[in-house]
């Protein structure tokens, strides 16, 4: 594999983590849950360990989540590239949250917010293009 082809990779697979936070933040679940593959693994930071197993089962749970006001940021993005169909990433994560606002009003943040954690990604080229095998996460400190 060329520098060329890895740092292609590498893009597209830190590219593949933005626009989940974005979809996320949008609340746009369907456009999550085809982030990825049929059979993936998703542990949200907040239950560490605990995985909801294939795609639908993620589309599931977005969609039983009640509404609140989200904001992610993203950051210290790495992705290291096993081969041409499978790579690995780590991210960090901060999360805001709160109550939905009514609208032209800003929420309130909750009292836990923000967050701080991490994802560990296992990442597959598909026919799609790239998508997460699973996607584990946890959190650095308390709420």
């Amino acid at each position: 594999m060329t520098q060329d082809e890895r740092r292609a990779i590498e893009a597209d697979c830190e590219r593949l983590i933005k626009d989940y936070v974005n979809l996320n933040d949008a609340q746009d679940w369907f456009a999550v849950a085809a982030l990825y593959t049929e059979d993936a693994r998703m542990g949200r930071p907040s239950q560490p360990g605990t995985f909801v197993e294939g795609r639908k089962a993620i589309l599931d749970a977005f969609l039983a989540r009640p509404p609140r006001a989200q904001r992610h940021v993203i950051s210290n993005v790495v992705v290291d590239v096993d081969d041409a169909d499978h790579a690995r990433a780590f991210s960090v994560i901060v999360l805001y949250q709160g109550d939905p606002a009514e609208p032209g009003e800003l929420p309130t943040m909750s009292a836990n917010s923000p967050l701080i954690g991490w994802y560990r990604d296992r990442l597959v080229r598909t026919e799609h293009g790239w998508r997460f095998a699973e996607r584990a996460g946890g959190l650095d400190f308390k709420p």
